[in-house]
């Protein structure tokens, strides 16, 4: 992504996000760490949009629409369910979201780190057999880990990690086709 269309991008988000670019150019992959809070009414939008944005300016337009669902169900998880662990909370202060992009030929790998150190709930396996599925109306699906449920049938693999100093990432990786058309652009 070039100067000037990253300025452009962090003039949009004013006080609702920060970007962080920081190509190595041996490495033939895209990074970007875009900063949000959970507090701003529309931070999963934000999220989605800037997800869009960035995959499509590395060559990995054909996630986008899965990529852009994946990250505005886990934003809205961190919205609505992460507290922060006592260490991280500051009296008066938002909470911070960081989604993480890493994109190399062949993968997408896309972290969102909340404050949080409470284990995500991850589904097991399936609620009900495949061919119940259509028949029962969402009432009836669990109220939790709709969104991480979600997550797992759109990305090749999903998966957390604690924080160092406090609070967890939940990945999610999404395998590229051939990595050939997703090579970034010089």
């Amino acid at each position: 992504m070039d100067a000037g269309k990253a300025k452009r991008l962090a003039s949009e988000l004013d006080a609702y996000a920060h970007w962080f670019v920081a190509p190595d150019a041996s490495s033939a992959g895209h990074f970007l760490t875009l900063t949000l809070f959970a507090e701003c009414g529309n931070t999963a939008r934000v999220a989605r949009d800037q997800t869009a944005e960035f995959l499509r300016g590395t060559g990995a337009g054909d996630v986008v629409d899965d990529a852009r669902l994946v990250v505005s169900e886990l934003v809205g998880n961190v919205v609505n369910h992460a507290l922060p662990d006592r260490d991280l909370a500051h009296p008066g202060g938002c909470r911070r979201i960081d989604v993480i992009f890493k994109v190399w030929p062949k993968w997408l790998f896309i972290g969102v780190a909340d404050e949080d150190s409470t284990p995500p709930l991850l589904p097991v396996g399936d609620i009900f057999s495949p061919g119940l599925v259509g028949e029962l109306s969402e009432a009836v699906l669990p109220d939790s880990g709709r969104g991480l449920l979600i997550a797992q049938r759109l990305a090749t693999a999903v998966w957390w990690t604690p924080g160092s100093q406090g609070g967890k990432t939940v990945w999610c990786r999404f395998d590229l086709d051939g990595g050939a058309e997703h090579r970034p652009r010089s």
